[in-house]
């Protein structure tokens, strides 16, 4: 009640943000006379300007409106677009590295212009990162045009483009692109063996569009770039064969002489558990499993392999479902994307699942895959210096955008108020029950010339939907992973008049929907079907399209605009929001209302008893409906769970990867430092040095004499890692102190590598040191990140002893991390002071074949992980080795001089 009270004589903080900033609004309106009075030269002119401004010390606050200002007139010379005030408010909270919230149809889009253009005249790149390589292509040509005709380059990365292409984008003032490519871009560069190949720069200011999708939706799947294993697909197959044959149980609570009162009881062969997301076999299950594999124990550590891929398949037959979770097209196995109902192609699940669902399917499976580079969405954003985003809904997940990404949410006023009514929704008994009512108010709606926008949250819903329109002879168009541009188009004409548009989840986000339909759309594909028409042909098919679409914009706002018809709730708020926020843009009529079922997923998993209480109570017949605040209230309180949960395992997800992105912090610097080359030979003195300590700690131990020590094993390990003979008189060991010992070892190994040095000489030992570092690494990086991977599987099982398995985890992978540190020490040393060439051209030949193999441009394919997503991987090579190849046996040698003679 205070706080009421408060709030009410000094306004929210929101509030009282948004008053700081109309002074400069108003600041930028005075200087609008002044500035529309320029010409076009003077105009351009203006950038050079402000960067001299920059340069002699005036920041981006106090160009800022003038700036502002340029942007604007030149957005109403070039596109014909003037932006309003409150856009030019959330051009001020981007640019102070927030996030604006803005409804739908505000022109999210074009309020990037602001801060893009005032960042980008530092020169130092600013990322506009967008959900899809349409989005991205589309306004990087759209908006492009007013930072080119204020003299900024643009640039745009998108699939398919090659190294050079992507550098040249990463130069410019301003890059256009989507987050998955970004994130790529950086772990490929990191996999790279030259400087001069990576194509970013250092990461300075990103603006993200629909930064609820990028930074909370797809955050819970980590970017991984891996390569295929060797394994056999055939135990795939095997097992699939066996789970079809265990039985569904249920988990019940039963009466017992315990605290609660009760206990669980599991029937069946396996249980499913829909809130986790979950299928567990019961004890029945694994004797079964165990008998129909003939195997003793499946819990036996030699068995640890088949008892993860039995939970895998069980999982592949439980929890997915074909035409929701994925479809099978031209044979293989395709991710749907559960946030926009997209097909994913090229993606795949991750730790052996995608294989299952390929056996579960019959299709061909594909060879696992071990990760060679990972990092989540989380840790890619915060590695710049400044970080903002916009979107219609990011309030609700305002306290997650602070709690892991330190940005505040700042809810910018409509342009004009807000007309659409949002009404209760209303529930049914059954699914079937509930697609009846939908298709008769769409019915109604289409007959009288109305145009709707129906979601769904699957594949199989929308076709459902369709084929029910299709009976009635209604006609409509289906979004369900059609190609994103097609999509935009389909949307963008959603609002014509009699319309009928199934959308699965938030299909075409990023595209507005405008009353009376879009007419460059009609004209564009008016020319698709008369590809031979002229270009005069064209013009007055413009025209006519201009004309009919805005005698319809009049019809259809006086029909009430466009409805908006959910058929089922999401689990999070946020995306219901989404799909209302569709309609009522810029003013415009509309309404919305959601359809419910007590057999749908959200209601059936979290809260079909207590709203099935409450229909029961009223004793609601079979086709009848109810809308009531409880209910209402009982569907928002499942989502808050559901949302509650996402939000656990996305914290998660970043608590286990921040341990990570310090160790991959110390990898890719170290990385760069070998690259950078300047030094190289002093890193690997550095390397050596710390190797001779390294062993020194091992086998010189304090307080005890030198002839006491373990001389056979030393002796073994000086030989094995630098070539070393080590002869010394009795007395002279006698004498020996850790101290005095390692001075006498760097001297005996220094001698060595020195007559290496003048027998290789100073510029190729350099490469080879330089290669031989570069190689070790990555190979050992490779093998932490699957020790990395087998220590997450196992590490929750650490909380039975009492311990806290995120300490347990963050003191394990600390301790692989210096073992791995320890390791490449070892592994560089040994393989430099072992190298040996017999002739000077040997040499020339080895670097030359070196620099050819790490030139070659490696086939790059997707792979997505359900927790870890999916990602480029190098693909690798099964060729026969050449004959000036190193000998794939590992003896060192070449394999015209080895198995190739």
């Amino acid at each position: 009640m205070f706080g009421a009270l408060i709030k009410k004589f000094v306004g929210s903080k929101n509030d009282r943000e948004l008053k700081r900033m109309w002074p400069v609004v108003e600041k930028i309106n005075s200087l609008e006379p002044q500035i529309a009075s320029l010409s076009d030269e003077q105009l351009k002119h203006k950038t050079v300007e402000f960067r001299e401004r920059l340069g002699r010390g005036e920041t981006l606050d106090s160009i800022l409106p003038e700036a502002f200002a340029v942007c604007r007139e030149a957005g109403k010379r070039v596109l014909g677009m003037r932006h309003f005030d409150v856009q030019l408010i959330g051009g001020m909270v981007l640019n102070q590295g927030r996030i604006a919230e803005m409804k739908t149809g505000e022109g999210k889009t074009l309020v990037a212009t602001l801060p893009a253009y005032l960042n980008g005249l530092t020169g130092r790149g600013v990322h506009v990162v967008t959900v899809n390589d349409y989005l991205a292509k589309r306004d990087s040509e759209w908006m492009g045009r007013i930072y080119r005709f204020l003299g900024l380059s643009v640039g745009i990365i998108v699939h398919g483009l090659d190294d050079e292409e992507r550098r040249e984008s990463y130069a410019a003032d301003i890059t256009y692109g989507t987050n998955n490519e970004f994130g790529f871009d950086y772990l490929r560069d990191n996999m790279k063996f030259d400087l001069d190949d990576y194509v970013q720069r250092p990461f300075y200011y990103a603006i993200v569009d629909e930064v609820d999708s990028i930074l909370i939706d797809e955050a819970r799947t980590p970017l991984i770039i891996s390569g295929p294993t060797e394994d056999s697909t055939d135990k795939y197959y095997l097992i699939d064969r066996v789970i079809p044959q265990l039985k569904k149980g249920e988990i019940k609570e039963v009466e017992a002489n315990t605290l609660s009162g009760k206990r669980k009881t599991y029937t069946g062969d396996y249980t499913v558990d829909e809130k986790a997301k979950s299928a567990s076999l019961t004890e029945e299950g694994v004797l079964k499993v165990e008998k129909l594999m003939k195997i003793d124990n499946l819990y036996d550590p030699r068995n640890i392999e088949i008892l993860h891929h039995v939970n895998q398949s069980l999982r592949a037959h439980a929890l997915f479902k074909r035409d929701v979770d994925y479809v099978v097209k031209d044979g293989e196995v395709m991710i749907v994307d559960e946030f926009t109902g997209r097909l994913m192609p090229g993606r795949r699940w991750s730790d052996g699942l995608h294989q299952a669902i390929e056996a579960k399917e019959g299709v061909k499976i594909e060879n696992e895959n071990q990760t060679l580079a990972t990092i989540t969405f989380q840790n890619f954003f915060r590695m710049y210096e400044k970080l903002s985003g916009m979107t219609g809904t990011a309030d609700t997940e305002a306290e997650e955008f602070h709690k892991i990404y330190k940005l505040d949410v700042t809810v910018i006023p409509t342009n004009r108020p807000l007309l659409r009514p949002d009404f209760p929704d209303v529930v049914y008994k059954t699914e079937r029950e509930k697609f009846m009512a939908v298709i008769e108010e769409i019915k109604e709606l289409h007959a009288k010339g109305q145009p709707v926008l129906v979601g769904t949250i699957s594949i199989e819903k929308s076709e459902v939907l369709s084929e029910l329109l299709k009976k009635q002879g209604i006609p409509h168009n289906v979004l369900n992973a059609k190609q994103h541009e097609r999509e935009a188009e389909i949307v963008a004409q959603a609002g014509r008049k009699g319309m009928v548009t199934i959308a699965t989840n938030m299909a075409g986000r990023g595209t507005d929907i405008v009353l009376g339909g879009y007419p460059d759309g009609l004209a564009k594909n008016w020319r698709r079907e008369n590809p031979d028409a002229t270009e005069e042909q064209y013009e007055l098919m413009l025209q006519k399209a201009i004309e009919v679409c805005k005698a319809e914009h009049d019809e259809v706002v006086a029909l009430g605009g466009l409805h908006i018809l959910g058929t089922e709730r999401h689990e999070s708020r946020r995306i219901d929001n989404q799909l209302r926020g569709r309609s009522g843009r810029q003013g415009d009529p509309g309404s919305s209302k959601f359809y419910l079922s007590l057999e749908d997923d959200l209601l059936r998993i979290f809260g079909s008893e207590r709203v099935s209480k409450i229909m029961d109570l009223l004793k609601i017949e079979e086709g009848e409906a109810i809308t009531h605040g409880m209910i209402s209230k009982a569907i928002e309180n499942a989502q808050k769970k559901v949302e509650a949960h996402n939000f656990e395992i996305r914290k998660h997800l970043i608590d286990y990867d921040d341990v990570m992105n310090k160790q991959r912090e110390v990898i890719y610097t170290q990385r760069k430092e070998i690259l950078a080359g300047d030094d190289i030979r002093n890193i690997f003195l550095e390397m050596l040095d710390e190797s001779v300590g390294d062993i020194v700690t091992e086998y010189a131990i304090d307080k005890v004499p030198g002839h006491e020590w373990d001389w056979e094993s030393l002796t073994e390990t000086l030989s094995k890692t630098f070539g070393l003979e080590l002869e010394l008189p009795e007395d002279t060991i006698r004498r020996l102190t850790p101290d005095n010992f390692r001075k006498l070892l760097k001297e005996e190994v220094m001698a060595i590598f020195d007559k290496k040095l003048g027998h290789f000489g100073e510029e190729n030992m350099d490469y080879l040191i330089k290669w031989i570092m570069l190689s070790t690494i990555d190979q050992q990086w490779k093998d932490h990140l699957l020790n990395i991977d087998h220590l997450k599987e196992g590490i929750g099982l650490r909380g039975y002893g009492q311990k806290d398995p995120k300490n347990e985890y963050k003191k394990e992978a600390f301790n692989l991390f210096m073992s791995m540190i320890v390791r490449i020490r070892a592994e560089v040393v040994e393989k430099i002071f072992w190298v040996q060439l017999a002739k000077e051209e040997d040499l020339e030949e080895e670097v030359e074949r070196l620099e050819e193999e790490h030139k070659k441009k490696r086939k790059i394919q997707y792979n997505m992980g359900e927790a870890e997503a999916a990602q480029h991987q190098p693909a690798k090579s099964d060729k026969t080795a050449g004959r000036n190849d190193q000998c794939p046996c590992g003896s060192g040698k070449k394999y015209k001089r080895c198995c190739g003679k």
